[in-house]
């Protein structure tokens, strides 16, 4: 066998061109391609630049970024569907470059994903979730033996990414967690809304409202008041009170018709009747209590008296009167009116009968006369009561 620089000179090299190597494990020389010693080199001993990884993992899953570690190590996540829950676990730190990029993407929702240090001291703005067609990249450095973020695609809540590719009515409620009704969005000052259910509004102008149901749109009212706002009659005011006197037609003019009212105790300051005022039973009709007074005369039987007061009670002067003899005295009195009549009584003072006695009525003054018709002279403090009645001649 010729020595190895008796040998031609082999000026261009191919893969397949062969090299002697002596085996251990066999025991003896054999040959290996140019090619074949590359892949051991580059496989053994050199970092490759990208290693790319695809994976189809189901929930709950744990998977270890491959060793040896390319400088940048992609990890393509393709699950069918939403996962739970997910732990991506780094290569061991001891054989880990430093500078090593780690880049995790997945093309559905992670809702809860861990990422595991296998040694390495901490991690710095890893990501706890990814959402669909979102990634992190992560990268290590040896002085730190830390894994730091370099970049991290945002994190989407449910729904967003539909809503940003499509921004429809439909869409960004599926977004939203608490939202209420369905249907389109309203961005108008003034829109139409078809039998919105407001739910209980603290506040709110109702001024141009219409068509608000008495009967079911207004709570608190008492029994009968619905009706009655609906058909305000008489009828139905009287059914909606509760301490009502009588039925029938309401009465609001102030000078009302009423047919045979049962008044009761009234009271008021003037009361004009065409027809007959009964009195049954044992009642009165004359003046109450406060409308009266009386008078005392001084000096003489013809002395003049006041008193403004439509009935009372005058004392005349004991000043003797002869027999067949009568006395005038005036009685002023703003009660008074011409053509009135006055009734007057002997009540007490001397002896019944002794007297009569009449008036003639002025505006706001009265003359009354007083005869003796006994056959002596007599002197009686005599006491009057008297009454103002009015008469008008038309």
């Amino acid at each position: 066998m010729p020595t190895i620089n008796q040998l031609p000179v082999l000026s261009t090299i191919s893969s397949g061109d062969q090299l002697p190597v002596y085996s251990p494990n066999n025991g003896d020389a054999r040959r290996t391609s140019i090619g074949s010693l590359l892949t051991f080199f580059q496989q053994s001993f050199a970092s490759p630049t990208l290693s790319v990884n695809l994976f189809v993992p189901g929930s709950g899953f744990n998977i270890t970024v491959p060793t040896p570690v390319s400088n940048d190590q992609w990890m393509l996540l393709q699950p069918a569907g939403t996962l739970a829950t997910g732990t991506i676990t780094l290569p061991l730190n001891t054989g880990v470059p430093d500078g090593t990029t780690v880049l995790i993407t997945t093309t559905q929702e992670i809702t809860s994903l861990t990422i595991a240090l296998n040694g390495a001291t901490a991690i710095y703005g890893g990501v706890t979730s990814l959402a669909a067609g979102t990634a992190t990249a992560i990268r290590f450095y040896q002085p730190t033996n830390s894994w730091y973020q370099i970049i991290a695609n945002t994190v989407y809540a449910a729904g967003i990414q539909t809503f940003l590719a499509t921004p429809s009515s439909a869409n960004l409620r599926a977004a939203m967690t608490d939202e209420t009704g369905t249907g389109l969005l309203v961005f108008a000052t003034s829109p139409t809304l078809i039998t919105p259910i407001l739910g209980v509004p603290t506040s709110g102008t109702l001024t141009n409202c219409t068509g608000l149901p008495i009967a079911t749109g207004v709570s608190g009212l008492a029994a009968n008041v619905a009706t009655f706002l609906a058909t305000p009659s008489s009828a139905n005011l009287a059914a909606a009170l509760t301490d009502e006197t009588g039925t029938g037609a309401a009465v609001f003019a102030n000078t009302p018709t009423l047919v045979t009212p049962v008044i009761g105790a009234a009271t008021g300051t003037s009361l004009s009747t065409t027809g007959n005022q009964v009195i049954t039973g044992t009642g009165k009709q004359g003046y109450a209590v406060g409308a009266g007074g009386g008078v005392l005369q001084a000096t003489s039987k013809a002395t003049a008296v006041t008193l403004n007061k439509s009935c009372g009670q005058i004392t005349m002067n004991a000043a003797a009167l002869g027999a067949s003899t009568t006395v005038t005295f005036t009685m002023t009195n703003s009660t008074v009116e011409s053509g009135d009549i006055i009734v007057i009584n002997h009540i007490s003072g001397g002896t019944l009968g002794s007297y009569t006695f009449n008036a003639s009525c002025g505006v706001g003054t009265a003359d009354i006369n007083v005869r003796n018709v006994s056959l002596g002279s007599l002197s009686d403090a005599v006491i009057l009561r008297f009454a103002v009645i009015k008469v008008v001649d038309t």
